[in-house]
């Protein structure tokens, strides 16, 4: 058989053999992507499943009432759904200014020779256990928070209209503030990270020609870095809300562990996965037990929702910078 016929027969053979290879890369691709979906609602249903006797039960009443008494049968998510959330707010508001000075200070102010050793210290937060977060809160923080600063604002806030209600009670250390600063603690590394590196993208042509104009180095941040890299960092703190929200070990030790709602942000409180922790292993007969996985259930629900509402956020900026360009 000619050369050529042999040449032409191997080439249509490799094509054969890649395009069969590529179909199979494809639809190992696709059953991957299918797989996260086929996890997630395996989740969900294995939560329904077990929430639906206190489903049947308590109905969405569940979500409005604060009763939580095992010996009675009667439970209500609405302590745990509160502490949940208030907790997590108490952290974004502590981390986010932080986590954007933190930015800013290793992309913009720092000296070469300073930029990795900060950017270092700050990534190993992230690395460090919850558990040893709660230990340090509960050993360390909540004492000298007790002794030294609550007091100080009950003293000088408490005639406050406004702030005077959320800093009453008495010195404890241990409660909802407590936890909201661990966890802001912990958060803190994920978002400065994903600042720092949506910071470094931007163009150095843009600001450069910025501070050609005459801008100061905050004009150049808030006129230029901000909207050029808002998307990636409301991606950010999206990420460190997720974080904070499912957080267990760390606020278990430092909330204080009451099914309490107070106006008080230093009085204990309780989250759903502080909760689960606490109770789980203790739950006796099928309503304690179905309860406790209702209260899961409800923290999937808000962390799909948070998710859901950040992801519509980033199309909608998205859309408006294509409107824009």
């Amino acid at each position: 058989m000619p050369r050529e016929t042999l040449s032409a027969a191997t080439i249509v053979q490799d094509m054969r053999r890649q395009h069969w290879l590529d179909g199979l890369f494809r639809g190992l691709t696709r059953l991957s992507a299918l797989l996260v979906f086929l996890i997630v609602a395996g989740i969900l249903a294995s939560l329904v499943a077990g929430a639906w006797p206190a489903l049947k039960k308590f109905g969405l009443g569940f979500l409005v009432h604060t009763d939580w008494n095992p010996v009675t049968g009667q439970f209500g998510g609405l302590v745990s759904i509160y502490g949940t959330l208030v907790s997590s707010l108490i952290a974004l508001v502590i981390a986010v200014p932080v986590s954007f000075g933190i930015a800013i200070f290793i992309t913009q102010l720092a000296p070469p020779w300073l930029k990795r050793p900060v950017g270092t210290a700050i990534e190993l937060l992230a690395a460090i256990p919850s558990i040893i977060y709660g230990m340090w809160g509960l050993f360390v923080f909540a004492p000298l928070f007790a002794d030294h600063v609550q007091p100080w604002l009950t003293e000088h806030l408490a005639d406050w209209p406004l702030l005077g209600p959320l800093v009453d009670g008495p010195p404890m250390g241990i409660g909802m503030f407590t936890a909201g600063f661990i966890l802001a603690i912990m958060i803190l590394p994920f978002i400065s990270a994903v600042m720092r590196d949506v910071f470094e993208v931007v163009p150095a042509a843009l600001k450069e020609s910025t501070y050609a104009l005459g801008a100061t180095t905050w004009e150049v941040i808030w006129n230029v870095i901000l909207p050029y890299t808002r998307i990636g960092v409301v991606g950010g703190i999206m990420l460190g809300l997720g974080r904070a929200l499912g957080e267990t070990m760390a606020v278990t030790f430092v909330i204080g562990n009451a099914h309490e709602i107070s106006a008080s942000l230093f009085m204990p409180g309780n989250t759903i996965s502080s909760t689960l922790a606490n109770e789980f292993t203790e739950a006796v007969g099928e309503t304690y037990l179905s309860s406790l996985i209702y209260l899961g259930l409800v923290l999937f629900l808000i962390t799909f929702i948070v998710l859901a509402l950040a992801r519509l956020l980033l199309l909608r900026l998205a859309a408006q910078e294509g409107t824009r360009s």
